[in-house]
């Protein structure tokens, strides 16, 4: 199979990161001897620099976190609503959607937390160790990709008009920063430093192996109740022009920020044909790939099934399967009540065979068709109906930077994945608080996030804006076992794509190596892609596209004219439009480390040795 890359390969460590300076901050780490956790708290601190279009400090951050020998956990890196963020305020506003920018979508930030929560529990370095290489390129300057600028440019005039600290890093000289500018943010850099300063006088005489935790201790309160948390309750608090076209506060703050610390979660799980997944639960969309594997029959894909890797019936029952699992997710999942949360039968065998009888071989359906596990009655948002209005404009700066419907690329999150010589491994989808989300906190270098947008303002949805309780992400990092041993860490930017061109890769690695022998990780990232849009989006204003299909021209007219005929409303994109995916693994038998890394956009990029 012809691959834009080699699969690289080695025994000493490995990192897959969407921009290749966070790729060779974690490899730095990697060769000063500190571990995986060490080198993707690195790796994420630089993502923040250098692709502020797709994450940053106040976002957020889900993690699966796999020590050597131990069981994966998944790492909470995901905030709550604040105490106010009421539904009753939101509507009193006038407001029947939660706006796609400003202080009124902020959560919580948890990524900043989380990451040094992982630094104090699994790493080794020190946090000076950690943040020097974020220090230097913000106060450096670093070359600014293509879609930085691209990014500025569709909220220029916001930035010029109101957003002006924002406008003060992002348009220097007065314009967007042109491809390979240097692009410096000196407030951020001195953020960094006033917090190790902070840190180390609060660690005061602490000495020894202890000196290193009581830092990282002290950072974390500095963030959430010293300057970091007074400058973001300040800002959240001041009117701010949002997606409504109305200027509104927020509804962040000290007393949020103080109260929230990043935690430690069981990973949900689902075995297919010897591959075992570890996700986040339905406070994430991670079960999504999961039920999609339990939708397939174990001889999905295999020669002879009909249903052949890449034919245009493969695609076809991935793409059903999708909607179905996408539809129980609108139903079902959020961050409520174990008990409301059905998971269980979800991913149950019965559920399933029921499930997958509704997938008609000849036909695709438009329909939005959540299950009724244990009998109940599934209820969807309005906007999920038949009669919701699919035009509505989109503002720019709304929602999370991905792949439009039309197969061009908008942008994307960040992904990141470390594995070591010890046999550590990590996956962690940063993002959120990107550079359109908020405006600039002028005093720290960086905006707020805006993940509340996921939520509804009706009540009684598993996903309804509830104060103290976590939006529905969309953010799904991977990790699979074989024989319980992790092997593969891996995922993807992309919003609602996450888990739609995740699954697909996996599935390409599962069946070479079932059928040829052998993993091919660049060869299953580089494999043409896919996604529907025919749900409604997590993001602002939550838009459907029932019986779309958008796929990469690569797949041949085979299978494009294949899926049109049952009925299928595809959209033909770009060669190379579909996937951002990272990937690292180990083979537990012989110690030897792969990785690879999306070539699409010509940013992400594998590193090791």
């Amino acid at each position: 199979m012809f691959t834009t890359r080699p699969t690289l390969q080695g025994t000493f460590g490995m990192v897959s990161a969407t921009h290749w300076l966070a790729s060779a901050a974690a490899l730095a780490v990697l060769e000063d001897d500190g571990n995986a956790f060490d080198a993707a708290v690195a790796g994420a601190f630089t993502l923040h620099v250098v692709e502020p279009h797709l994450n940053g400090p106040a976002g957020e951050v889900p993690v699966i976190v796999a020590p050597a020998g131990a069981a994966p956990r998944v790492l909470c890196g995901q905030g709550p609503a604040p105490a106010g963020a009421t539904i009753a305020h939101y509507t009193s506003l006038g407001l029947d959607l939660v706006p796609g920018t400003g202080p009124l979508a902020a959560a919580v930030p948890g990524a900043f937390d989380a990451w040094l929560l992982l630094l104090r529990d699994h790493g080794t370095k020190s946090l000076a160790d950690v943040l020097k290489y974020a220090i230097g390129y913000a106060e450096h300057g670093h070359p600014a990709v293509e879609r930085i600028g691209a990014t500025v440019e569709t909220v220029r005039e916001l930035f010029e008009t109101e957003w002006t600290s924002s406008a003060e890093i992002y348009l220097p000289g007065g314009r967007p920063p042109a491809p390979g500018a240097l692009l410096k943010n000196p407030a951020l850099a001195a953020t960094w430093r006033r917090l190790l300063t902070e840190a180390r006088a609060v660690a005061g005489a602490v000495v020894g192996p202890a000196r290193r935790e009581a830092e990282i201790e002290a950072a974390r309160r500095v963030w959430r109740e010293g300057f970091v948390a007074e400058a973001l309750a300040d800002f959240a608090a001041r009117p701010t022009r949002d997606t409504s076209g109305e200027r509104h506060t927020g509804t962040l703050t000290g007393d949020d920020l103080a109260g929230y610390a990043a935690h430690y979660e069981e990973p949900v799980t689902h075995t297919w044909n010897g591959w075992t997944v570890a996700k986040a639960g339905p406070w994430s969309q991670g079960p999504v790939f999961l039920q999609q594997l339990a939708l397939l029959d174990d001889d999905f894909g295999a020669p002879g099934s009909g249903a052949e890797y890449g034919g245009a019936e493969y695609v076809h029952t991935l793409v059903e399967g999708t909607k179905l699992a996408m539809a129980d997710r609108e139903a079902w999942y959020g961050d409520a009540d174990p008990a409301a949360v059905p998971l269980r039968t979800l991913l149950s065998p019965g559920y399933n065979a029921g499930r997958r009888a509704l997938v008609d071989a000849g036909r695709a359906s438009s329909e939005l068709r959540p299950g009724r596990p244990d009998g109940r009655t599934p209820r969807l948002p309005a906007a999920a109906s038949p009669d919701a209005d699919p035009a509505v404009a989109v503002t720019p700066g709304a929602g999370e930077p991905t792949v439009a419907r039309d197969g061009a690329t908008r942008g994307d999150t960040c992904h990141l994945d470390v594995v070591d010589r010890w046999g550590n491994m990590v996956a962690a989808t940063p993002s959120g608080g990107w550079l359109q989300s908020n405006p600039v906190v002028p005093a720290l270098g960086f905006p707020l996030g805006t993940r509340l947008q996921m939520t509804w303002l009706e009540p009684g949805l598993p996903n309804s804006l509830t104060p103290g309780r976590r939006p529905r992400t969309t953010l799904t990092p991977s990790l699979a076992l074989r024989d319980g041993v992790p092997v593969l860490a891996f995922g993807t930017p992309g919003g609602d794509q996450q888990d739609q061109w995740s699954p697909h890769f996996l599935l390409a690695v599962a069946l070479r190596e079932r059928f040829r022998g052998g993993l091919d990780l660049q060869g299953a990232i580089d494999a043409p892609n896919w996604h529907t849009e025919s749900f409604p989006s997590s993001f602002y204003p939550r838009l459907m596209d029932p019986g779309s299909v958008v796929l990469e021209s690569r797949f041949g007219a085979d299978v494009i004219d294949g899926l049109r005929r049952r009925g299928h409303r595809v959209t033909v994109s770009g060669p190379w439009s579909e996937g951002r995916l990272c990937a690292v693994a180990r083979d537990p038998e012989t110690g030897v480390l792969s990785a690879a890394a999306n070539p699409r956009g010509m940013q992400g990029y594998a590193v090791g040795r």
